[in-house]
């Protein structure tokens, strides 16, 4: 049984936001450029640019140096085409509870804009695209590692970990880390402990950088069962989790350096980012304990932070082999 199903009259409300006898959703009234946007939407282009953001820096780092651009050029579009397919394929699975959900009560399979059968292929079809252009200019290896992004990504934390289980993020992050590992194949066509341990970065930077936005919409997730921790377990506990993945994540960053993989640079911005993140980590934490709610407790700003922090850290990975 669905979230959407166990509550009273969910499926009927779900059913109206996707389009039964809402007007404006039939196919008349879907203007040509309205539906290309909807289905970019469908990629969520602002979570793909993170995604590149932890591609490309690693390519440099694998390098050594400047990268092959149209290596660069076919990496970053097939990476686009299989994340974009497994955002597309996740808006169809969720398209129940987002239908109410304020937060993603606007997506494009909830208004009608794009149909559910139209989501399904365009999400199918992306992904099979994305692994035969990994395969074909790139290399088999990298195609193989961004399938499986895909696949972990909509079986493993979509239909399987989201609703289930408090530890979703945790371990459906994986999908968001492959990038990571795709980056350093797609020079090499081989893997290394550097792109190991960046891997691990974003792994244990995953749950403090979502959770965080998860403590504000919590509301949201209760309403259809899904069982963030924020919906589970008070702000004291969040945000002691957010403090202990954080000081593992900046103490992980800090490992390619005594390994060879990094020089002085790197290090110095890993210093400096880690340590601004772990005030902050701290700082909710003590906001959580000593009882502060909504707008005191001032969770996005460690949300908005980790965005700039993945991008210094990674700017810096892609900077560091010209510097040393």
């Amino acid at each position: 049984m669905t979230a959407v199903e166990s509550r009273p009259g969910g499926t009927s409300q779900a059913l109206k936001a996707l389009g039964e006898g809402v007007p404006g959703t039939s196919p008349v009234h879907r203007p040509f450029g309205a539906r290309v946007k909807a289905f970019v939407a469908l990629t969520k282009p602002r979570i793909i640019e993170l995604l590149l953001i932890t591609t490309v820096p690693v390519m440099f780092l694998a390098e050594q140096g400047v990268p092959d651009l149209l290596l660069v050029l076919h990496t970053c579009f097939a990476g686009y085409l299989s994340a974009g397919g497994a955002n597309a394929l996740n808006m169809y699975i969720d398209r129940d509870i987002d239908a109410l959900m304020d937060r993603t009560s606007q997506r494009p399979l909830v208004t009608g804009m794009v149909s559910p059968r139209e989501g399904l292929v365009f999400g199918l079809a992306l992904g099979v695209v994305s692994t035969l252009w990994f395969g074909l200019f790139v290399n088999w290896l990298s195609a193989w590692l961004a399938l499986g992004a895909l696949l972990f990504y909509v079986i493993v934390y979509t239909m399987i970990l989201k609703r289930r289980t408090a530890q979703n993020i945790v371990w459906g992050g994986i999908a968001g880390c492959m990038p990571v590992l795709i980056g350093w194949s797609s020079v090499t066509n081989s893997m290394s402990w550097a792109a190991v341990i960046l891997f691990l970065v974003i792994f244990f930077w995953t749950p403090p950088h979502y959770w965080p936005l998860s403590m504000k919409v919590k509301d949201d997730y209760a309403r259809v069962g899904v069982p963030m921790l924020p919906v589970v377990a008070s702000n004291k506990v969040v945000a002691r989790q957010i403090v202990l993945y954080s000081w593992v994540m900046v103490l992980v960053s800090l490992l390619l350096q005594p390994l060879g993989y990094t020089g002085w640079f790197y290090t110095a911005v890993a210093l400096a980012t880690g340590g601004w993140w772990l005030w902050e980590a701290h700082a909710l934490q003590h906001r959580a304990r000593t009882g502060a709610t909504g707008p005191k407790l001032k969770e996005m700003r460690l949300f908005h932070w980790s965005i700039t922090y993945v991008s210094l850290l990674f700017v810096a990975v892609a900077v560091d082999p010209f510097v040393r």
